[in-house]
């Protein structure tokens, strides 16, 4: 099979003994009747999850003056810190459920896993964004593949594996090399692991735990992209700029705004694909997709996360509404205008390894002198302790140029002890 992707037709994935049945998407009832606008300082806002996409979600809506509560068992949550209330519970909790609806206006998510039977149940009662119907095509890789599919949007061969025949079949051995995919719960290059031959197959599937996967061919990459969209009740949609990323190690470790190596002609693609997967799923909030770019320039979608991303951090300090802001206006259903990018950005993703790097003995990284240096700005997660891997925070530069940005940004990656890029 060719590693060639279409940059403008969807491609057909190989057949599978187990395909997951495609859910029904029904029209939100807010599309019939959308709720008054709820004006800044009014009233309440929930948040499920309590991490540091929940957090910065809080500060943006305490910006505007709306209180703002967190729904999250961790005592320690961040998001949870800087909320004016904390329900320390389980998202399945009824009584902490109850507790939400009876005291917000409205419920977002700060990540895609979730129970989406959680966001039903609250949506019966009040506005929901994202709708739980999308959350669910986004927590099964096997159905966000098929959505990009039907949506016209490329993505790379695939096949699901959900038995040991799947591991053996003809269809699956045609796509190696490839990669295998575990279909929920993988993050961060977790649950996932290359293969190469066939016979190698059915055991990379039972180390996965012999749980649904899906097997993707692995295509002749030549960069990685996302783009940022937000769609309001109306179907209104705006994006961010889009985002070139560099990970290393299955994490994000760097995006540059502008994109430096990105053509017009692909940045416009990317964007147009966003908006038509957001259409087709009846999106309501901000969605991002991955994208990679291959050598021959075409696109292929890697994954959609139904909520704010790690690569669109730098426009809290790069653009005058972040990402963020549009989370926030498209759950109270305020105006939707397109973000400007005033300042070139680069962002450095900070993880727990920093803490680490003069010892086994865990060590504040030299703040001040990174902070040293123009444009920088530091932002930490209020996690109280700092592990290996674990996203503890991100510093964003922001210059006149890129160039600058970028320059002063390899400075303090040096300083930091972080690979050069």
């Amino acid at each position: 099979m060719s590693a060639t992707v279409s940059s403008n037709s969807a491609l057909t994935p190989p057949p599978s003994p187990r395909s997951p049945t495609l859910p029904t998407l029904p029209l939100p009832a807010a599309h019939a009747s959308p709720p008054a606008p709820l004006l800044p300082g009014s009233a309440m806002l929930g948040v499920l999850g309590g991490g540091q996409l929940g957090r910065m979600f809080v500060h943006a809506a305490q910006a505007h003056g709306y209180r703002v509560a967190v729904l999250d068992p961790d005592a320690a949550s961040p998001a949870g810190a800087a909320a004016d209330l904390h329900l320390r519970a389980a998202y399945t909790d009824a009584a902490a459920l109850a507790q939400l609806q009876q005291v917000c206006a409205a419920v977002t998510t700060e990540f895609e896993n979730v129970p989406a039977a959680v966001l039903r149940q609250l949506a019966a009662a009040l506005p929901v964004a994202p709708p739980a119907a999308a959350v669910e095509v986004c927590q099964h890789r096997a159905l966000e593949k098929r959505w990009f599919v039907q949506a016209g949007v490329p993505c790379a061969p695939h096949a699901v594996i959900e038995s040991a025949a799947d591991a053996t079949a003809a269809a699956a051995a045609a796509l190696l090399p490839g990669i295998l995919k575990t279909s929920r719960l993988g993050y961060d290059g977790k649950g996932q692991v290359t293969v190469t031959r066939a016979d190698d197959l059915p055991a990379a599937w039972a180390a996965l735990g012999s749980v649904p996967c899906v097997l993707e061919q692995r295509l002749p990459l030549h960069r990685e992209i996302s783009v940022i969209v937000a769609r309001g009740r109306d179907g209104a949609v705006v994006h961010l700029p889009v985002q070139q990323n560099l990970h290393r190690d299955g994490i994000l470790a760097l995006t540059q705004v502008p994109a430096p190596d990105v053509e017009d002609g692909t940045a416009r693609q990317a964007v147009a694909l966003a908006t038509r997967l957001a259409e087709a799923l009846d999106y309501l909030g901000v969605l991002c997709v991955e994208f990679f770019v291959l050598q021959d320039g075409s696109l292929v979608a890697n994954e959609m996360a139904p909520r704010p991303h790690n690569s669109g951090h730098y426009s809290i300090d790069a653009c005058d509404l972040s990402q963020f802001d549009l989370q926030l206006r498209t759950l109270a259903g305020l105006p939707l205008v397109a973000p400007r990018l005033h300042s070139a950005a680069v962002m450095l993703n900070l993880l727990g390894d920093l803490w680490f790097a003069a010892g086994s003995a865990p060590r504040t990284p030299d703040w001040a002198a990174v902070l040293a240096l123009p444009g920088v700005h530091l932002h930490l997660y209020g996690k109280a302790e700092a592990r290996r891997g674990r996203k503890m925070g991100h510093l964003t530069v922001t210059a006149g140029d890129a160039a600058s940005a970028r320059a002063t940004a390899t400075q303090a990656a040096a300083l930091l002890g972080l690979p050069a890029f």
